[in-house]
């Protein structure tokens, strides 16, 4: 059997202008990750990034333990199939007509406007997010440039299997990747339906690893959301 780790990529600069590069935090929480697989013995055979600079960045930060040590680490084979979904855009090009259509989201929305401390600002813009989430999955809500679920849950299906379709065994291979596609693995993994693999995908913190054993016929969960090289709870973080 092979083994697959899909690691979620590091804190990313939320509510910056560019929220597609690592934090400080971030970039800690990416080193660390490397450093922990460098002494625990951890190889790998075949690395994969999707498509976006902080799934990139935590690939090569964590990369540099390995250089370090003076040990392989693959070049990163850069995977479309593995970028996120795009519902944050529904927020800057649709909510007037998301709150037309579904007044029960502008309480939420006018929460999310009026927080002013980082802690409310998290905590009402997840309250929001998943319940447009929610919308998006059922097919209720869709703007230009946003994928469908279905054909977001199928690109990150394409994804698995290029990366676990190799007749080869033993392999071990990772992927630097997003929310949206550990969850999207989970619900193929487990069988799962939309909401118990979404519910399943709000509790994947920065820089986590969920792992799989994989053969071209199966793919079976082996651990979920694993922190074990953030031994500090404040390196611990969601967003």
């Amino acid at each position: 059997m092979s083994t697959l780790a899909l690691v979620r990529h590091g804190q990313a600069s939320f509510f910056s202008d560019n929220y597609d590069q690592l934090s400080p935090l971030g970039e800690q929480q990416s080193r660390l990750l490397g450093q922990y697989w460098v002494r625990r013995g951890i190889r790998f055979d075949e690395v994969f990034t999707g498509p976006r600079v902080r799934q990139i960045e935590t690939a090569a930060l964590a990369g540099e333990a390995f250089a370090k040590a003076g040990l392989p680490w693959p070049e990163a084979q850069r995977l479309p199939e593995l970028d996120e979904h795009q519902v944050d855009r529904l927020i800057k090009v649709a909510m007037p007509q998301i709150i037309r259509d579904f007044p029960q989201i502008a309480p939420l929305h006018a929460a999310y406007q009026a927080a002013q401390e980082p802690r409310d600002r998290h905590r009402t813009f997840q309250l929001m997010f998943e319940q447009l989430v929610m919308l998006w999955v059922e097919g209720r809500i869709a703007a230009p440039g946003v994928e469908p679920w279905q054909a977001f849950h199928e690109r990150i299906a394409s994804g698995l299997r290029k990366m676990t379709e190799s007749e080869q065994r033993g392999r071990q291979v990772v992927a630097f990747t997003s929310v949206g596609a550990v969850t999207v693995s989970l619900q193929i993994a487990l069988g799962c339906g939309d909401r118990t693999a979404l519910d399943l995908g709000w509790r994947l913190r920065n820089c986590s690893i969920t792992d799989y054993i994989f053969s071209r016929q199966r793919l079976t969960l082996e651990g979920f959301n694993a922190c074990p090289h953030l031994e500090d709870a404040s390196l611990l973080t969601f967003r």
